[in-house]
């Protein structure tokens, strides 16, 4: 059950206090930027090979964030020609920590007892030649990305472990990030209150972005031609 200062969702970065950098870790090219198009700051993480630039909470890995909501939101876009890479450690009831990457740098899923790799395809605005099934440097015009990722659900199909909470995450090279949240509702982009309301998504578990962690679109836009929604 989620403790009461993890309900309803987490806001990890805004919580952890990120720019303080006194319960993360940054190495390398990593900078907080002002973003007008997403209306607040950004983490830009650059370098030429992951291990030399990375964003990571918390600070020490002896350390855990003990988060323990179903769901994993990361809000991010990967770096135009660039390989990204993404780290999360999560523990199991067995106190085992198991490692989930993403990158578009893998070129297929790979798994042990300990480590699962994800590969990563990057969507591209123009959809056409573009897209292709096959992870590899983003295109040119790679879009903001809201990745759910379902960790039980993960652990028990991939590694039949049961979960128990988020220990640590590890941004490296080559992306922007605007947030990381964790929370027991799914939350859908682009559904309204009000929409939510009458289609009662709330007893499927469904709920709208929360502010805070929304992407903003222009009057007249639709969420789903702006940015992509992936959900593992």
């Amino acid at each position: 059950v989620l403790a009461a200062w993890q309900r309803p969702y987490l806001n990890i970065f805004k919580h952890f206090r990120v720019e303080e950098w006194k319960r993360s870790a940054k190495e390398g090219d990593v900078a907080a930027l002002t973003d007008t198009r997403m209306k607040g700051t950004i983490y830009r993480i650059r370098g030429s090979n992951p291990a030399s630039s990375y964003l990571q909470l918390p600070r020490a890995g002896t350390q855990s964030l003990g988060l323990t909501g179903r769901y994993l939101y990361l809000l991010f876009r990967p770096l135009p020609r660039k390989h990204f890479l993404v780290h999360l450690d999560v523990a199991t009831e067995e106190n085992q920590v198991v490692r989930i990457s993403f990158s578009n740098l893998f070129k297929e899923f790979k798994s042990s007892a300990t480590w699962l790799q994800f590969p990563f395809v990057c969507g591209a605005a123009s959809e056409g030649t573009a897209r292709r099934d096959v992870p590899g440097a983003a295109p040119a015009d790679v879009r903001w990305t809201c990745l759910v990722l379902d960790l039980p659900s993960i652990l028990a199909l991939y590694l039949s472990r049961r979960y128990s909470h988020l220990r640590g995450v590890k941004l490296c090279c080559n992306l922007l990030v605007k947030n990381l949240c964790t929370s027991d509702l799914l939350f859908e982009p682009g559904v309204t209150l009000a929409k939510a309301r009458l289609g009662d998504l709330s007893c499927r578990g469904v709920a709208p972005m929360p502010r805070e962690l929304a992407f903003p679109v222009p009057k007249g836009e639709k969420w789903h031609d702006l940015y992509d929604y992936i959900r593992y």
